[in-house]
């Protein structure tokens, strides 16, 4: 009897923290498709991701895919919020020039320390080992909080666009970061990249908390 209330009482705490983190102002098709990250033209790819292909060909030689979203449920929900908070864990913070002594370079953080391009290879690399698709995982280019270049992974689902981020414990939904977001690898190939139109998500964001 213990065992089955500790179980309700924790499916309840989880339904509860889901809601919560992909908000309930999602409840209509119409606000779902509002949380979907504006993808705009073709862009330029960012050097760090040429150079990452240069060294990396197996990760970038890669057959066009259709678009497909994960579809987010109980499992699924659970194993990016696990993948994102080991990352986060696991991985020093440090720069590129203190590691490699360049201002840029993106790699797998296979020595346990990077920076934020490389939290975010590592955490694609475990998602699609867990199964997720690549064309759900895409590495996204932002201005952070204090304008400076930044990198996380959209995690595109059927309830909208996520983000995991080295700078954040949560994983939030994109609307929610308060982030500009500058790029991203488009859903057919990582190689191409769609520009965001600098949608600045600062005042979303804000309102979203009132």
């Amino acid at each position: 009897m213990y065992g089955s209330v500790t179980t309700q009482i924790s499916r309840m705490v989880f339904a509860a923290t889901t809601l919560f983190c992909i908000g309930a102002e999602f409840a209509t098709a119409q606000q779902l498709a509002h949380n979907q990250a504006p993808a705009g033209a073709n862009t330029s790819s960012p050097i760090g991701w040429v150079e990452f292909c240069e060294n990396s060909p197996r990760d970038c030689n890669v057959p066009t895919l259709k678009p497909a979203n994960i579809t987010l449920d109980e499992t699924s929900w659970r194993e990016i919020v696990r993948i994102n908070a080991a990352v986060n864990k696991e991985i020093t913070p440090i720069t590129d020039m203190e590691q490699h002594g360049v201002v840029e370079v993106w790699s797998y953080p296979d020595n346990g320390k990077g920076d934020c391009e490389d939290y975010v290879l590592e955490k694609r690399r475990r998602l699609m080992r867990a199964g997720f698709p690549r064309q759900a995982l895409l590495i996204t280019v932002v201005r952070d909080k204090k304008g400076d270049g930044h990198a996380v992974l959209t995690v595109k689902t059927d309830r909208g666009d996520f983000i995991l981020d080295n700078q954040a414990a949560k994983v939030l939904a994109w609307s929610e970061t308060g982030y500009r977001f500058i790029k991203r690898q488009s859903q057919e190939t990582p190689n191409r990249w769609v520009s965001l139109g600098g949608f600045d998500t600062a005042t979303v964001a804000v309102s979203n908390r009132k």
